[in-house]
């Protein structure tokens, strides 16, 4: 029996059924019909794979449901308890074993060695449509926590008062709780005369209709199973012992042998005699999983866990731990921002392979004062967040993005969101920069290696079981690792304890934990909940400052962060000496000629010192500004091949009998005009060196004065935030799926269509068919071939047909839609009442602007 079978059944009415039709077994799809809206939610925002895309109706969201990509991911995200729950149902629940199909809750407590579940006597809760197995439960009781989660997950379904698991996990786990098959599937593939030897040596007066059957109802009784056990002699026990834990299968030459109790003679024909042990192969005998289970008394495990392993590790005061991330996360920002300022003015090349070189990501760690390690996680996540991309020239630069200046102006704790955010969800590992393929290509940052799929969820399972500890609680590097194994236990692998151990560093590195704790802004994060993180955190991030100390050694300290248009001005008129707890700027000829370069005179860069230092202006950065101010722009260099005009002739006397200009190849064309070889960009450029300080000049004799230039590449392809949260887009799409299983599966009485006759006569029956409908104001059921040509059923409501257009309220979709007529392939009346009555329009007239379908 399928999951999928029945996906046509009739619903009177179109509604959903709160069991099977009368007469037909129970199956999957029948099951999850008769789940609840929020139960159906509940499994998309669980699941959220199974709907992209929407399901067309419910019989494809069991398809769906379980096929075997689907239920393999959703296996990696079971803890070892629920796992070992799992296997116990899918061991005692196998459709193979003897009826009745499924296994009872107080059997399953039994398998496991739990206390039952009370009113599990007859059934507990796994009875009834609803499939609350474990609802009956006590809360806080393991094991019905177990079989709640595997019921929302539709991992398994109730069928009249039993627990079946869904058939694709048969084949998935194979051998459940280290248990071989049962014995009606070995039997069934031995030759008939060898069933037929067993049937008559165990059971002569049997009443079976096949041997196979008589051999497997004998093995059904563990009673008559245990006194075969006890006919076998002491070495053939211990066989049977060293298998009955598994593995269950064991090597042996000819195990297709013929053997009756009359000959058998060794250890292992004494088994086989008696079907304790049969062949699965030609060289393999397994041990049927009836006797196993004989053997372990009843039980699946040896051993039971229904909680992870206790934490071990270092407690801290909760605000010591967010404080201390949160002067983690105030670094990367100003890291970030102080490398894409650099870039944004002398940007780092694009390799070949679309990387970044060796020498650029030692100068960014040079530029954010860290180490290289480091360096490449921050470059990465501000290209995750969307903040740098490449530009798109032939020889390409790493550039910050247009986002990036709208991110630089948002408070401090929603730019570290974005970037906490993009790292948490990206599939790149810039720990991995460095390392070699297995080509022995050097990985590079931004380079197309550093791709791990599993590399998010190693991070929000490590994050996860941090936040289950009691807040501020470090937990050890090996207490972590057991709990990941007992939460995660099928995710186990070397590479996913290489990808958890390179997350735990990342995320210190990145301000998500502190003192190995998990931060208090980063568990409303975990949890989606940005308003919460940013609150918490923004109590902690240091407070934007509006002002500096400005000191007698041509420096100025910023006790803080500054705000954005400070900073700004500040970085224009002087040079970041040193980073950390505080910022050290230092006040330079260059930096002071960056200034005036832009278009500030001196009186506007002295007017920003003494507004924004809490200190007075120092005699000595006075004298720099007015000496630098009053030698800036003396001499103006426009184009000839270049020339240098000043309204001091001394000057260029000067300037022509300096040795050091002697390789700009000057010469005198008028008292006040000195020309070059050079051309203006080389001219400046050199004199600026001999401490000149010129600027140019248009064609007009003006000064040419501005900022650098700010370059930004295109806004890197970085996917939009969702629009609702998941639970909305669940409900929508569950809305949707009910629409369409009442659409696929409503009543209805199908209007005869020609299939032979003139051109055009189908669409013309047709057409008149859905204008008497509009007419009438009926609903219809359509059959509709859609633009990707797939053949999806729709409960419409025509409002008008005109120009070879429906134009309809569709249920299926809750709104109007146009459809082209000629891809209508069937129409038919719908049996039963009207939903709301009247023109079945519930809630009012939906007609209204139609779209495109």
């Amino acid at each position: 029996m399928t999951e999928n079978a029945a996906p046509d059944e009739h619903v009177p009415g179109g509604g959903s059924p709160a069991a099977p039709a009368p007469g037909r077994p129970p199956t999957f799809t029948s099951w999850l019909r008769s789940r609840s809206d929020g139960e159906l939610a509940a499994l998309l925002s669980a699941r959220p794979d199974l709907a992209q895309p929407v399901p067309s109706d419910i019989g494809a969201l069991a398809a769906r449901a379980t096929s075997r990509n689907a239920v393999l991911r959703v296996l990696e995200r079971l803890d070892r308890f629920t796992l070992q729950v799992l296997e116990a149902v899918i061991a005692l629940g196998d459709d193979r074993l003897s009826e009745p199909v499924g296994v009872q809750t107080v059997d399953l407590a039994g398998a496991l060695g739990t206390l039952p579940l009370p009113g599990a006597a007859d059934g507990g809760g796994a009875s009834g449509s609803q499939g609350g197995a474990a609802e009956d439960g006590p809360a806080g009781d393991p094991l019905a926590d177990a079989l709640d989660t595997l019921l929302e997950l539709a991992l398994v379904w109730p069928d009249r008062g039993r627990l079946r698991p869904v058939q694709v996990l048969r084949d998935l786990i194979p051998h459940p709780a280290q248990l071989g098959p049962p014995a009606r599937v070995l039997l069934a593939g031995l030759p008939h005369g060898a069933a037929a030897r067993l049937a008559r040596d165990l059971v002569p007066d049997s009443t079976a209709h096949t041997p196979v059957e008589t051999v497997a109802t004998l093995l059904a009784d563990p009673g008559r199973v245990l006194g075969l056990i006890g006919q076998v002699g002491p070495q053939a026990r211990r066989l049977l012992d060293g298998m009955a834990w598994g593995p269950p299968n064991g090597t042996v030459s000819d195990a297709r042998r013929e053997v009756t109790l009359a000959v058998a003679s060794s250890p292992v024909e004494t088994l086989i005699a008696r079907a304790l042990l049969l062949p699965s192969g030609d060289d393999t005998l397994t041990l049927p999983r009836e006797a196993a289970l004989a053997l372990r008394s009843g039980l699946l495990f040896r051993e039971v866990t229904t909680a992870p392993p206790p934490f071990e590790g270092t407690p801290n005061p909760g605000e010591a731990v967010t404080r201390a991330a949160a002067g983690q996360a105030f670094t990367v920002l100003r890291a970030i921002e102080e490398l894409l300022e650099r870039w944004s003015q002398e940007p780092a090349a694009v390799l070949r392979n679309g990387g970044l070189g060796v020498r650029d990501l030692r100068r960014a760690a040079q530029a954010m004062d860290t180490d290289e390690t480091t360096a490449a996680l921050f470059v990465e996540v501000a290209h995750a967040a969307g903040l740098l991309g490449a530009d798109d020239r032939v020889e390409g630069e790493w550039l910050p993005t247009r986002a990036y200046d709208l991110w630089r102006e948002t408070p401090p704790e929603r730019r570290w969101l974005r970037l906490a955010s993009a790292w948490l969800d990206s599939d790149r590992v810039a720990s991995l920069n460095g390392s070699r393929d297995s080509g022995g290509r050097v990985r590079n940052v931004l380079g197309s290696g550093l791709v791990r799929p599993a590399a998010p969820q190693a991070r929000r399972d490590l994050l996860g079981e941090m936040a289950t500890a009691p807040p501020g609680f470090a937990p050890l590097p090996g207490s972590l690792a057991s709990r990941l194994s007992w939460r995660r236990p099928r995710r186990q692998s070397p590479v996913y304890a290489e990808l958890v151990e390179i997350a735990a560093a990342e995320a210190a590195a990145l301000g998500l934990t502190g003192r190995g704790a998990l931060a208090g802004h980063t568990r409303p994060l975990l949890e989606g909940e940005d308003d919460d993180a940013a609150r918490v955190l923004a109590a902690e991030m240091p407070k934007p400052l509006d002002y500096v100390l400005v000191q007698g050694d041509l420096t100025a300290v910023a006790p803080g962060p500054l705000v954005t248009g400070l900073a700004r001005d500040l970085a224009l008129v002087a040079d970041v000496e040193s980073t950390g707890g505080a910022t050290v700027y230092r006040f330079t000829e260059e930096s002071v000629r960056r200034a005036l370069d832009a278009g500030q005179g001196v009186a506007d860069i002295t007017a920003l010192l003494e507004r924004h230092s809490r200190t007075p202006l120092p005699q000595a950065l006075r004298y720099l500004v007015s000496d630098v101010g009053r030698r800036h722009g003396r001499l103006r260099a426009g184009s000839a091949s270049g020339y240098l005009r000043c309204d001091e002739p001394a000057l260029l006397e000067e300037l022509l009998g300096d040795r050091r200009a002697q390789d700009l190849g000057l010469f005198r064309l008028a008292p006040t005009v000195v020309a070059s070889r050079s051309n203006r960009a080389a001219l400046l450029e050199r004199l600026r060196q001999l401490g000149y300080h010129p600027v140019p000049e248009s064609g007009d004799g003006t000064m040419r004065l501005s900022r650098p230039e700010a370059r930004r590449s295109d806004p890197a392809d970085v996917p939009p935030p969702p629009g609702g949260s998941f639970r909305d887009m669940a409900r929508a799409a569950v809305r949707a799926v009910r629409a369409g299983d009442e659409a696929s599966n409503a009543a209805r009485t199908p209007i005869p269509l020609p299939e032979d006759g003139p051109p055009g006569s189908r669409n013309a029956a047709v057409l008149e068919a859905l204008t008497r409908a509009a007419k009438d104001g009926r609903r219809v059921w359509i059959g509709y071939t859609d633009t990707d040509g797939r053949q999806v059923s729709r409960i419409v409501e025509p409002s008008s047909v005109d120009g070879g257009f429906l134009t309809a309220y569709d249920a299926t979709r809750a709104s109007v839609h146009r459809f082209a007529v000629h891809r209508v392939n069937a129409v038919a009346e719908l049996d039963g009442p009207e939903p709301g009555g009247g023109n079945g329009v519930p809630g009012g007239d939906r007609r209204g602007a139609a779209g495109p379908h």
